[in-house]
């Protein structure tokens, strides 16, 4: 991966070809990692990993100063970009003009549970948001196990910790979001 951190490099320094020669190198990467993140979404979900590379992609790239810190800051600035483009989504979707807080179901899949709907969703990304003020590094490892999708051994290598520190910001952080949320739903909306 060392010409991901060169050509990183190149992008800091302002060479705008850097980003176009950067795509292919990271592309096959941010799919998997996309799909992945897709897989665990409700059924119906209109956006497909090709497009939220994409989209992610153009937000990543479209800042004048994107100021990556090298491999891991990109992929954690992936990451968040991916994060905030479902979240975006889900709250799109739960507009009146959308139907509101109607659930769309297909016949043929009565019978699968749907993972995360997008209440839970937007739950999350607020407690996230409320733990990344907390624990910036706990808020990191949710969005690279959770949103992204990977494990906490590739997880604790993108954040440079050993597997066993991962193990445990991993379980404070799930443990964190859960109180969190629970916590919002005793309360109802307001």
């Amino acid at each position: 991966m060392g010409d991901v951190t060169q050509m990183l490099a190149a992008i800091e320094r302002g060479e705008r070809k850097a980003a176009a020669d950067l795509l292919p190198l990271v592309y096959d990467e941010l799919r998997r990692l996309a799909a992945h993140r897709l897989a665990s979404e409700r059924p119906g979900q209109t956006l497909q990993a090709t497009a939220l590379v994409h989209e992610a992609w153009l937000r990543l790239v479209g800042r004048e100063d994107p100021g990556w810190g090298g491999r891991t800051h990109f992929f954690a600035a992936a990451a968040e970009a991916m994060r905030r483009i479902l979240v975006e989504s889900a709250r799109r979707k739960q507009r009146l003009k959308h139907g509101g807080h109607l659930e769309r179901v297909d016949v043929e899949e009565v019978d699968l549970p749907l993972p995360l709907p997008d209440d839970e969703l937007l739950a999350l990304d607020e407690a996230l948001d409320r733990l990344e003020a907390l624990d910036v590094r706990a808020a990191q490892m949710v969005k690279l196990c959770f949103f992204v999708g990977l494990t906490q051994e590739q997880a604790a290598e993108e954040l440079g910790v050993s597997l066993a520190t991962a193990e445990r910001i991993w379980s404070f952080a799930r443990t964190w979001l859960f109180r969190e949320i629970r916590g919002v739903r005793k309360e109802g909306p307001a």
